[in-house]
């Protein structure tokens, strides 16, 4: 019987060819298959490919019977139920290599868009709120000379570095372990604790997995510790940040502003985040563009062909 991949979500077929090609592959159209449909259709499938915004549950697992490899759309995989796929020795692989420079943009265009007002005055002018266009009115910061602290400094982390660098901030960094000298000499930063880190940046973007550990890693303390000048971005994932506190940060002005690609609770976003004007808000789009798509479907493809022709997948999670 032919190897079945089951594809929960639509993605570009451009990037699946050989799978096509060689095996039995089921994809939902643009609508995707809902959770029962999942759950029928995993039944003899081999390899599940899934997509980062859709959950892999327990009960999704062990409906898979045939199941030996889960293959994510994706750096995340905290829509996994880890446990439950590591009791029945799946394999899981993610697609890191192609979000890198996509998420980084983002988070750039976060940042700019944020300190230079410029999603604000865009609504503004739109429902004629500007109330004047005087010398000193509307007025934003520069990101040349500010210090941007970088929460989690992998590769994604690292190409914001570079990105950021070429609009003049000097960038600090905070992980759990530090950098090799070698490494932080040639992206010239260096590294701060946790605490210092917030205390001394005017931008503090978080790029960290979602874990235990990072669950809300920036909360009411946080806050506290950061300028009343400072800006907050995150493109990591929404509960790294426990979002009752940023709302209470940004209304009693701890600090300047926030910007979000992801949510606590996605897709449902706190109301008042919504009603602050110095908030930017995209949803979950760091990685969304159809180059990037096409590429992570070609990477989460390379692993599965990998895992299937007896290889070591090159994006296994451990």
């Amino acid at each position: 019987m032919s190897i079945k991949i089951l594809i929960t979500q639509y993605i570009p077929k451009e990037g699946l060819k050989e799978l096509f090609d060689r095996y039995y592959v089921i994809m939902p159209g643009k609508a995707g298959f809902s959770s029962d449909e999942q759950k029928e259709l995993i039944a003899d499938a081999d390899v599940l490919l899934s997509v980062f915004s859709s959950p892999v549950t327990r009960g999704l697992i062990e409906a898979g019977k045939k199941l030996k490899m889960i293959a994510n759309f994706g750096v995340g995989y905290n829509n996994i139920d880890l446990v439950a796929a590591n009791e029945k020795g799946i394999v899981i692989t993610n697609t890191p290599d192609p979000v890198t420079l996509p998420t980084a943009e983002h988070t750039v265009g976060l940042i700019l868009t944020l300190m230079r007002r410029i999603s604000e005055m865009d609504r503004k002018l739109r429902s004629d709120k500007v109330a004047d266009w005087k010398i000193m009115s509307n007025l934003g910061f520069t990101l040349n000379g500010k210090i941007l602290g970088i929460m989690g400094m992998g590769k994604i982390g690292q190409a914001t570095t570079r990105m950021a660098q070429t609009f003049g901030m000097t960038v600090v960094y905070h992980n759990r372990n530090k950098l090799p000298e070698a490494v932080e000499k040639g992206l010239n930063v260096h590294w701060l604790s946790k605490n210092e880190l917030l205390k001394n940046s005017d931008v503090v973007s978080l790029h960290v997995p979602l874990t235990d550990e990072t669950r809300y890693w920036i909360d009411g303390c946080e806050f506290q510790l950061m300028k009343e000048t400072a800006f907050i971005i995150n493109t990591s994932r929404g509960p790294v940040i426990r979002e009752a506190a940023l709302v209470e940060a940004l209304k009693t002005k701890e600090i300047a502003g926030a910007a979000l690609d992801v949510f606590e609770d996605e897709p449902t976003i706190t109301k008042d985040l919504l009603l602050l004007e110095n908030v930017v808000l995209t949803p979950h789009i760091g990685t969304g563009t159809i180059e990037t798509r096409i590429a992570t479907a070609a990477c989460a493809a390379k692993n599965i062909l990998a895992f299937l022709n007896g290889k070591e997948p090159p994006n296994r999670v451990s």
